[in-house]
């Protein structure tokens, strides 16, 4: 990997993520509610248990986890219209709240869930860049504190999850392999990506982008190691906000 002395904007190294905190129990509630913060990026994560899974699953004895995404009116610089109001949601969140569940699937053994749902909203309260990879990582923390909940009333023997999940943004900027990108980096970016990957280091999903000129498969390998270095370091955090080994 070529040299991370290059300093940012903000004052960062290259392979250096934004500030990351997880406020547990954010909200009084849900079984789940996480506030994650990763530099100016915060989005609120709640996880709501319901005794029941969607009709394609039922007398199956699987469970069900899911995702809706959202970003408040005032999130960016200027007010969007919420999409409620519009009457449709955008092709946009469609595509992140479904990349949330199925993040958050792949590390869930459905099987041992039972039939229920776990619901998890991820409500961007304020974005500059990364609002669908914070979306992910602060997720994995409220349903690991949902499950938790299962298990101390007696509904479960124990979490079934398989791993931890978190993502990072990476790409290339003025020629630069950055880590973690902020809305100005982001916009400005020439090639953008998005990392899936379990706590055990395996990939669960990859989105990348060239804008202009492609990318060569050196840089994508700097681009994965970038981003495997820093969800190893995401699944620490999230490791000690949760108190557990």
């Amino acid at each position: 990997m070529k040299s991370t002395k290059t300093q940012r904007v903000d004052g960062r190294l290259e392979n250096q993520l934004r500030p990351i905190s997880f406020q547990r129990q954010f909200t009084k509630y849900a079984e789940g509610s996480v506030l994650v913060c990763c530099g100016e990026t915060k989005v609120l994560c709640n996880a709501s248990v319901e005794d029941r899974v969607p009709p394609f699953m039922r007398g199956q004895g699987r469970g069900w986890v899911t995702a809706e995404y959202s970003m408040l009116p005032r999130a960016t610089h200027t007010r969007s219209m919420r999409e409620a109001a519009k009457g449709k949601i955008s092709g946009r969140t469609q595509e992140i709240q479904r990349l949330i569940g199925r993040s958050l699937r792949a590390v869930t053994d459905l099987n041992a869930l039972g039939e229920i749902t776990v619901q998890i909203d991820c409500d961007v309260l304020q974005a500059d860049g990364g609002t669908r990879t914070a979306s992910i990582t602060g997720a994995y923390v409220a349903l690991y504190d949902a499950l938790s909940s299962l298990v101390e009333k007696g509904d479960l023997k124990k979490i079934p999850l398989k791993d931890s999940v978190s993502a990072i943004s990476v790409g290339i900027v003025a020629a630069n392999p950055l880590l973690d990108l902020d809305y100005a980096e982001d916009s400005s970016a020439d090639v953008d990506m998005n990392f899936v990957i379990t706590g055990t280091g395996r990939f669960v999903e990859v989105q990348g982008t060239a804008e202009e000129e492609p990318f060569s498969l050196e840089q994508l390998d700097e681009l994965r190691d970038l981003a495997l270095q820093g969800c190893a370091q995401l699944a620490s955090l999230q490791k000690q906000s949760l108190g557990i080994e």
